[in-house]
């Protein structure tokens, strides 16, 4: 792999198509929307820098210098104890179990590109019971799906660093930033983009409550792609001429504007048709379907824009996903590439097929642990426990166990030494108690 590198243009945006995934669509708009527009924006830009992009350098330093997967990057920079510390490498499979369920969305997400080019759903019931009716019912159109998105990022992953994961990043991110240009000057026509501005940006201080800074907290950490081991395993493949610093701030930027943008074409198509913005999937797979038919032929165009660029957003992410496991069992084991991503696969498809299969109605009783489906209880473990906990590990392990001489040989030419300080003491003493807070508050939440 160490010759197979990232050229800085192809690292920046693999990096970011790790970080723009389905839930910039919905999560990130409805949040901004719902807890004070730009005010929630700038609180968010503290926890980013503070929380997320601390643990990203963290995760940066240790594919760097040790050159190695993530649980060997354990192992070889640890002073002492690395046998036990190599344990903490366990944090990849939080990739495979995100990967497993993600898969399925990024499944339905095809499926509506293809129905955008037919006749759309012309009222919100009709389309969510079309929708409970394929994710309840429809086996064979749930599996077709779902094998069609797993096969795509899996036949990527095959062609290797730079023959696939930075190709297909460096083709499908400026496409998706073309079409969503598109889609937003053609929003920007319509009435309900000045309520859409409005209902983003225009900062409302009285909506920053205490539940608005856990959410801005915990949006922070999870929209940074770190904890999985991604940024890791891809810094190894990072040219070593390449702007580490600079390099971050990019991503950072491009993931909030790609949010706020997605945000201003989803939410002026639903203030122009008097819609309530809503939480959730519901959003993209149920409203908007709607709103788009009332634009007649010109609704299936942006339907049909729209989710296709879900679903490139969707397929870089979950690429970067599965290549720390990947890259791990070629390391570890010397198995051929192929050959580890055909493991790798076979995990993520019997599991992704399980949640597929926890949705529909004569499967969901034999696959309900806990009170949860299948699906939901991947989400649960991967969103509440294991990302948090990867992100604690990172910051312990960088900010304790690794030798601070060699962080700062790496990173002082790049930030100089202010900002080095503060980045040390953020990842000491700031990232790990709000990771904490996070995965307390996830737990207790639910």
């Amino acid at each position: 792999m160490s010759s197979d590198k990232f050229s800085k243009i192809g690292f920046i945006l693999s990096i970011v198509g790790a970080a723009i995934g389905l839930g910039n669509a919905w999560k990130f708009p409805y949040m901004v929307g719902a807890n004070g527009g730009s005010a929630f924006v700038l609180l968010y830009l503290v926890f980013a820098v503070a929380v997320g992009l601390s643990i990203f350098f963290a995760e940066m330093a240790m594919g760097k210098i040790s050159n190695s997967d993530p649980v060997n990057a354990f192992r070889s920079l640890a002073p002492k104890n690395g046998k036990f510390w190599g344990y903490a490498g366990v944090i990849m499979i939080t990739g495979v179990l995100v990967a497993s369920f993600y898969t399925v969305i990024i499944g339905w997400v095809i499926r509506y590109s293809v129905l955008s080019l037919g006749e759309l759903p012309q009222s919100i019931a009709v389309s969510g019971e079309n929708f409970g009716k394929f994710i309840g019912s429809d086996i064979s159109g749930q599996i077709l799906y779902f094998s069609i998105a797993f096969a795509a990022y899996f036949f990527i992953l095959s062609k290797g660093i730079k023959g696939g994961i930075e190709r297909i990043n460096l083709w499908l991110l400026p496409t998706l930033f073309l079409l969503l240009i598109f889609m937003l000057i053609y929003s920007m026509q319509m009435g309900g983009f000045s309520q859409a501005a409005e209902f983003l940006l225009v900062p409302d201080f009285s909506k920053i409550t205490s539940e608005a800074v856990f959410v801005a907290l915990g949006l922070a950490f999870f929209t940074m792609c770190v904890g999985i081991g991604a940024i890791a395993t891809y810094s190894v493949s990072l040219d070593d001429k390449t702007n580490l610093f600079t390099s971050s701030l990019y991503v950072v930027a491009l993931n909030i504007i790609v949010s706020v943008v997605i945000g201003l074409i989803v939410f002026t198509f639903v203030f122009e048709y008097g819609e309530q913005p809503s939480q959730g999937v519901g959003l993209a797979f149920i409203s908007l379907p709607t709103l788009f038919a009332k634009l007649g032929a010109m609704g299936n165009v942006l339907s049909f824009t729209f989710f296709t660029a879900l679903i490139f957003a969707g397929l870089t992410s979950a690429i970067s996903m599965v290549e720390p496991l990947v890259f791990y069992l070629i390391n570890e084991f010397k198995i051929p590439r192929l050959g580890a991503i055909a493991i790798v696969g076979v995990c993520v498809y019997c599991l992704g097929t399980l949640c597929a299969l926890s949705n529909i109605t004569e499967f969901k009783d034999a696959l309900t642990f806990f009170g949860k489906g299948f699906f939901d209880v991947l989400d649960y473990l991967s969103s509440n426990i294991m990302l948090p906990l990867g992100g604690i590990v990172i910051a312990v392990f960088v900010g304790y166990a690794m030798k601070r001489g060699s962080l700062e040989e790496l990173f002082l030419p790049y930030m100089g030494r202010a900002v080095f300080e503060i980045w040390y003491f953020l990842l000491r003493f700031v990232a790990p108690i709000c990771i904490l807070a996070i995965m307390i508050r996830q737990i207790l939440g639910s």
